[in-house]
């Protein structure tokens, strides 16, 4: 898109830049207002059908504008004195971007979620998880899409044009839309239950008018109705815990509140499940934060090892070069290959150490790819070193355009490495924030992993700023044109530090987390009026709970 905008609009290039990166923002940031939408009213299929109409006419605009001369200005081949794009032109472009960044917001939060209801429960009796191989899957068919826009799309726009390079992903989309509304009558469809911010709100207001009452010591006491929670524990109502005890108080009935009224206000008093929904959310958050760090240490090393790959050898053979940006190719191949290994191999040899049916928890899964994420950017680090030094010794420190005899293949670990941190690393967190949210947010729950995304991309940049401002003029750490008289491998031992003191927040949090535990009812129990149901976690421990239903 930036060569789109600088060579086909004609756009000045901080203009153009600042243009994607305010279109990126809002597109990370809209699934919070889809995921909401889905989650209160309307549902994850008609979100996700709704959101992908907005985003084809997105498309279509913007195809338009790349075929029309009349949505464009003149060609501009030598890119000196252009034509700016006319006022109308670029609200043309405007409103395409715009309507791709709302539908953005129907479809990134709902569509993962809503594939993964179609496996229903998600834990069976005995423990077993059902969708850890189905997230695999899909950060598997994110990481194929992305290999082929980064490769096939790429080409098309760059040797046949831009009418094509855009026209082929907007038939694609309108493919996907017809092929995803006509399996309609195959899908699992879950009602929505309420806006689950009212229902969090409700919960902190009716603890804080309760806040002089005291909590009986018996769990059991406080109110529940089955009733008014079915819509939204359709595969089992969360169980009381003991954390967050002060808000326990909005469930406490007291003398004058009669819960023969179904329902009661409640504003003023609560089931238990509506309860453990907030204690769950409260829960998540400290995991959720330590994802943003990570995105935060990684956000800018990718262009960074651009610039790296600029001035070292690309070349293949004498008459072909690897273009910089292509060698994000070797990080997919390896998240794509990573993801196939990892079920089949590691997940089976894991299992036979830990006994758990995913291999390792989502929380392990996590960690582990904290820790390869801080190897791949020492690795970095080590390498920048290692090619300032040829640099020094062929007296190329000066010539910011001189090529450095070194391979670029030496920047592939990195790559390889940081692909592999994808598959430990994303998939746990998406896998994380399904699997522990409670089950009528789950839609915002993973709009919560793109809004951790944006906010690391964001807090990424200020830090860069930061760092180019005050490593001073004469050896800054970020230089804006010569990197070889740069400290490149000291920004990346700073990110790397920042990343050791998330590693240990994180191992903290994970080790203090209480994985939700939930009750499950037959139906056959439902109908006898016994409930001898299982009280289950993340972990697969089971306990028997024998009450009168």
């Amino acid at each position: 898109m930036i060569t789109y905008l600088t060579q086909e609009l004609n756009m000045p290039l901080v203009q153009a830049s600042n243009t994607l990166t305010n279109f990126g923002g809002t597109a990370s940031f809209t699934p919070l207002i889809g995921a909401l939408i889905a989650d209160s009213f309307a549902g994850r299929f008609w979100t996700i059908t709704v959101g992908s109409i907005i985003y084809e006419l997105g498309l279509v605009s913007i195809t338009l504008s790349a075929v029309l001369p009349s949505l464009r200005p003149p060609p501009c081949p030598t890119q000196q004195n252009c034509q700016e794009a006319s006022t109308f032109q670029l609200w043309i472009l405007y409103i395409s971007l715009l309507l791709t960044s709302l539908g953005t917001g129907g479809i990134r939060p709902c569509v993962v979620t809503f594939a993964a209801d179609q496996f229903g429960s998600d834990k069976v009796i005995t423990g077993r998880s059902k969708k850890w191989n189905f997230f695999n899957w899909y950060y598997f068919s994110m990481g194929l899409a992305t290999l082929t826009a980064l490769t096939v799309v790429v080409y098309v726009q760059e040797n046949v044009g831009w009418g094509w390079g855009l026209g082929i992903p907007t038939i694609a989309m309108i493919v996907s839309i017809i092929a995803f509304v006509i399996g309609s009558p195959l899908y699992k469809k879950i009602e929505p239950g309420g806006s689950p911010l009212i229902r969090l709100a409700q919960v902190i207001v009716a603890a804080f008018k309760k806040r002089k009452e005291t909590a009986p010591e018996n769990p059991k006491l406080l109110y529940q109705n089955k009733e008014l929670d079915a819509a939204i524990s359709l595969h089992g109502r969360l169980v009381h815990t003991d954390q967050y005890k002060w808000l326990d108080k909005a469930a406490v009935v007291t003398e004058s509140e009669s819960v023969s009224s179904n329902p009661p206000n409640l504003w003023r008093l609560v089931t238990v499940h509506r309860v453990e929904e907030l204690k769950t959310i409260i829960r998540m958050l400290p995991i959720w934060a330590a994802g943003i760090l990570l995105v935060t240490s990684s956000s800018h090393l990718h262009s960074f090892v651009i610039q790296q790959a600029r001035t070292m050898d690309r070349h293949l053979s004498k008459s072909f070069e690897i273009p910089p940006a292509s060698l994000s190719i070797f990080g997919i191949l390896t998240t794509l290959s990573g993801l196939v290994l990892y079920e089949r191999l590691f997940v089976p040899l894991a299992r036979r150490f830990t006994g758990h049916p995913s291999g390792v928890t989502c929380l392990q899964r996590m960690g582990i790819g904290f820790v390869i994420n801080i190897v791949a950017t020492i690795v970095s680090s080590f390498i920048e070193i290692k090619r300032k030094s040829v640099a020094a010794h062929q007296n190329l420190l000066d010539d910011p355009k001189g090529i450095v005899p070194i391979s670029v293949f030496w920047l592939v670990p990195q790559f390889c490495l940081h692909g592999i941190a994808e598959v430990f690393m994303s998939v746990g967190h998406l896998e994380f924030l399904y699997d522990q949210s409670p089950e009528s947010m789950r839609s915002t729950a993973a709009a919560l992993y793109w809004t951790a995304i944006s906010m690391g991309n964001y807090i990424g940049t200020l830090l860069v700023s930061l760092v180019h401002k005050y490593t001073g003029e004469n050896s800054n750490w970020l230089p804006d044109r010569n990197l070889n008289r740069g400290k490149l491998e000291y920004y990346y031992w700073l990110v790397s530090g920042i990343q050791v003191l998330n590693l240990i927040y994180y191992i903290i949090c994970a080790y203090l987390y209480t994985y939700k535990p939930l009750e499950e009812v037959t139906e056959e129990e439902e109908e006898d009026g016994e409930f001898n149901g299982t009280k289950i976690s993340e972990k697969g421990v089971e306990l028997t709970l024998n009450e009168t239903a």
